[in-house]
């Protein structure tokens, strides 16, 4: 059976041009979402209701692969967990049909693509912070509870006029973060807590 998807992003767009093209490539049913296309699959009520109807020898048709997803690895998967289960692929715009050699081999070429660049992100990432640490900067976010706050928080955890519930909601903190600089006694650690 063939089973076609279309999605537009915005209730004021139409799904006439997908559900016109589905239609005419013999889709005997067809689910629509309204949703952004960065909407992760699993998170799209109507692809997941199809999902579940979907047996071995049945066909996907969708009219334009960013229909389906905006990330090809996400793609990718998705596609793939299709095949695990028997299921076809075909893509109207792009002529990618896994129902045939050629579409096969074009959907492989697709996934060596999409790891060919995630290994590419993860040089220019690795690389990135590499030269940065050269520098002397480190990564991750700065410090939120500075050196003139631990001074302060410590100077209200020696006074005892507050609890350290207290302390912790006039300093933005929390306990943990608190105990990570000062001790219980209300001193300073030499070196924070990790």
């Amino acid at each position: 059976m063939k089973f076609g998807y279309a999605r537009v992003s915005t209730h004021d767009q139409h799904h006439d041009l997908q559900l016109d093209a589905l239609r005419a490539a013999g889709c005997e049913r067809i689910f629509t979402d309204n949703c952004s296309g960065a909407t992760a699959c699993a998170d799209r009520p109507q692809l997941q209701q199809m999902r579940a109807q979907l047996r071995p020898g049945d066909v996907i048709v969708i009219w334009k692969l960013d229909r389906l997803g905006r990330n090809l690895r996400d793609l990718l998967v998705f596609v793939s967990d299709l095949e695990g289960d028997g299921i076809e692929f075909i893509s109207l715009t792009e002529q990618m049909d896994t129902t045939t050699m050629m579409g096969r081999l074009v959907f492989q070429i697709f996934g060596a693509l999409a790891e060919y660049e995630r290994s590419l992100i993860s040089e220019r990432t690795k690389a990135g912070l590499a030269s940065a640490r050269a520098r002397g900067r480190k990564g991750g976010r700065g410090r939120k509870f500075g050196d003139a706050q631990v001074r302060r928080a410590a100077e209200l955890m020696r006074a005892g006029q507050l609890t350290v519930d207290e302390i912790c909601a006039t300093m933005g903190i929390g306990r943990t973060t608190l105990y990570r600089y000062i001790t219980p006694e209300g001193d300073i650690r030499p070196e924070p807590r990790p």
